[in-house]
């Protein structure tokens, strides 16, 4: 017994190493930006540096911007957000945001110009503006999440604002002009 039990404990050791190295989370667990999660309809989500609220979603067979001249036909899904910064104006904008359906991620589109990732946000005051998502024609239903983040590029350990969206029922229109970002009047 006296010369099996350092074998045991051996065994015992090797395997306990074994469990805790294929259980340890990788790299990417460690740089993944934080989720704060939205509750759905129009309830404000904040996190550190951005607070935000979807309005109005939509479908839409044609995007405009008339100060532009400028139009775009395809699949749109056109989502009107309020954001605030909750308690600095310093780097207060939107510089991602994303739609998550499933397991595909679309970048909300530069194309229209006048989006909201282009304003400067306010502590205190909502600034209203929209968000363009050119999305292939197969994507109408099921739901998504919108992610903002004040971060660009990759929200690494920073705080992303996490939004739900259904797109079962949503109406689809026929041209939405595109408007450029407003301060909210309360």
């Amino acid at each position: 017994m006296k010369r099996a039990l350092p074998w045991l404990l051996g065994a015992a050791l090797a395997l306990t190493a074994g469990v805790i190295s294929v259980n340890t989370p990788g790299d990417e667990v460690y740089r993944a930006p934080f989720l704060i999660q939205g509750a759905g309809g129009q309830h404000p989500v904040t996190s550190r540096t951005l607070t935000a609220t979807v309005l109005d979603t939509s479908f839409a067979d044609r995007v405009t911007v008339d100060d532009a001249d400028w139009h775009a036909d395809g699949n749109w899904l056109v989502v009107t957000v309020a954001a605030s910064a909750p308690r600095t104006e310093v780097d207060a904008r939107i510089q991602l945001a994303t739609l998550v359906i499933g397991d595909r991620v679309f970048r909300s589109s530069e194309r229209p110009g006048d989006s909201i990732t282009d304003a400067d946000l306010r502590v205190g005051v909502d600034t209203v503006g929209m968000l363009a998502f050119e999305l292939p024609p197969d994507v109408q239903t099921g739901s998504g999440e919108l992610r903002l983040t004040t971060s660009f590029a990759t929200p690494v350990l920073d705080d992303v604002v996490v939004l739900p969206l259904s797109l079962d029922d949503l109406p689809r229109v026929e041209n939405v002009d595109f408007a450029a970002p407003t301060l909210a009047v309360s």
